[in-house]
């Protein structure tokens, strides 16, 4: 008898246990995007660019995984993306400079599809003040 209730409540266990770790997941991926964020408005106010390529390159390929930044898993199908824009459509010294990440996240991949649970969109973003004017990277997302 304990076999067999044992066995009706083991399906229920792993889909929370698995729904909890892709949750905390999700929620590290979130943190990570607030990071990256904060630190391409960093870089983005005082004008550099660490990298070889683009400052939005660069701030993606610092991303914790390689699920976020190379994208490519059921999880996480597209890199993440990053892009930097002014909101006053100036960019000069004391403008502010913003700079979003986002990816596309999809709940329980080995289960979603056939219950129904969506994706949802994992974003961060940091909006700072130009101290230089910026030379060394552009607007846009990568």
């Amino acid at each position: 008898m304990a076999l067999v209730e044992f066995a009706l409540v083991l399906p229920l266990l792993l889909i929370l246990l698995f729904g909890m770790l892709d949750f905390g997941k999700a929620f590290n991926y979130w943190i990570d995007q607030t990071h990256l964020a904060n630190e391409g408005a960093r870089w983005a106010v005082v004008n550099r660019n660490p990298g070889s390529g683009s400052l939005q390159q660069y701030i993606q390929q610092q991303a914790d995984t390689p699920e976020l930044r190379n994208g490519g898993t059921s999880s996480v199908p597209t890199p993440l993306s990053v892009c930097i824009s002014f909101p006053n459509g100036t960019a000069e010294v004391g403008d502010p400079v913003h700079v979003s990440t986002s990816v596309t996240y999809n709940w329980l991949p080995f289960l979603g599809s056939r219950v129904g649970i969506a994706q949802t969109t994992i974003t961060g973003s940091s909006t700072m003040r130009l101290e230089a004017r910026p030379t060394v990277y552009g607007s846009g997302c990568s």
